[in-house]
């Protein structure tokens, strides 16, 4: 039987992707060499972006399952060595980035990016409860609060304490109830501080929440996006380009026509769109009576628009409002309300619509380039 060629072993490697930079190993120029053997043996020696990297036996196995698939392979070898400075330095000019992950979201299998295109529909409410539901499902999730202006997942999760740091210098989570790990601005400056930032600042504090925090193993990490199209939306599909995105929006025409225009934004990098949550679709009085405060079907419409699901239909509920007040999810605190199943409902869409395993063997939709952005970084990880 012939031996395959190198050629063949690259094609093949280009399945291989980097968790992180969600791109293929041969794009991104990780390959350092392909010896092939005469009895069949392939090796492969794949450059990692930093020496302890998590997720390398995720790696090897990818490596190894692809090159087997080749006619001729008897066996496969992979070895790893370290990309050097210099090439390491032509990677973040590739990418547009000011610096390569470290291992941070390696051991995040999905990221989700909760957006609404305009405030008050309760997109940080949907964000608290999803991740907390997510986890009372068994999905271990987390939830980084991305809205850096009008932050409130700290309060809605009730947590509020100076995250600790690692001895590899990485910034620890805080844990909530129920175990949904937890990023804010909100941990890093005074209670109920206002955060005067322009775009560049912006950048690179998400860019920071995104890897210098120990995030460790996680199914889901929930993005509570701003309201709006602007910095924060471009700079994570720059630092995310396999996010997905849930839209919320409430019934009212206004506010479905706003969260559209989120939709056009991820359509304009190739984000995928998972579906649509309502809120506030309806009033019920304790006598039974329902009321459309705020229209009926704006979120059915937009599903309809898009071709996507309606993930859930919550109903407008001053339980859910109280709770997310007192930092106490309604999801974990009574289960058995109609806003809770119709936001586990929501989350078990999610689970359906998005993979379970890391994603080293998935293909990856070309990233828009995008300029380096620059700004003061925070703090606290320096």
């Amino acid at each position: 039987m012939p031996l395959p060629s190198k050629e063949q072993v690259t094609e093949q490697l280009r399945a291989v992707i980097d968790p992180e930079l969600r791109r293929s190993i041969v794009e991104l120029g990780m390959v350092r060499s392909i010896e092939i053997h005469d009895d069949g043996r392939v090796d492969v020696v794949v450059s990692l972006t930093t020496a302890g990297c998590p997720i390398r036996s995720h790696f090897e196995q990818a490596v190894a399952q692809q090159v087997n698939e080749l006619d001729g392979v008897t066996a496969v070898g992979v070895g790893f060595d370290v990309l050097s400075d210099e090439e390491k330095g032509q990677l973040q000019q590739t990418l547009g980035r000011g610096k390569l992950p470290e291992g941070a979201l390696a051991q995040v299998k999905n990221v989700i990016c909760v957006a609404s295109g305009k405030g008050g529909v309760g997109k940080s409410t949907m964000t608290a409860n999803l991740a907390a539901a997510l986890t009372a499902e068994g999905h271990p999730a987390g939830a980084l609060d991305c809205d850096v202006y009008g932050y409130s997942i700290p309060r809605m999760l009730g947590v509020n304490a100076k995250p600790e740091v690692n001895g590899e210098r990485k910034i620890l989570p805080l844990e909530a109830a129920g175990g949904v790990k937890v990023m804010s601005i909100g941990f890093f400056v005074e209670e109920n501080a206002a955060v005067v930032w322009r775009g560049p600042m912006l950048h690179k504090a998400i860019q920071q929440f995104l890897e210098d925090v120990a995030w460790g193993e996680l199914e889901y990490l929930l993005l509570d996006l701003p309201p709006g199209t602007g910095d924060v939306s471009m700079t994570l599909a720059q630092l995310l380009p396999q996010a997905k995105f849930v839209l919320v929006t409430t019934p009212q025409p206004a506010a479905q026509s706003v969260a559209r225009r989120g939709a056009e934004m991820a359509a304009k990098f190739d984000l995928e769109i998972l579906g649509v949550i309502e809120n506030m679709s309806g009033f019920t009085t304790p006598d039974g009576e329902r009321f459309t405060i705020f229209g009926e079907g704006g979120g059915q419409q937009l599903a309809d628009e898009l071709d996507l699901p309606l993930l859930g239909k919550v109903p407008l509920s001053e339980p859910l409002r109280e709770h997310a007040d007192e930092g106490s999810p309604l999801v974990t605190a009574d289960p058995d309300s109609p806003a809770s199943q119709a936001i586990r409902q929501a989350a078990r869409g999610i689970i359906a619509a998005t993979p379970q395993e890391l994603p080293v063997l998935q293909a990856t939709p070309a990233s828009a380039e995008m300029a380096p952005v620059s700004g003061t970084p925070l703090p606290m990880a320096q």
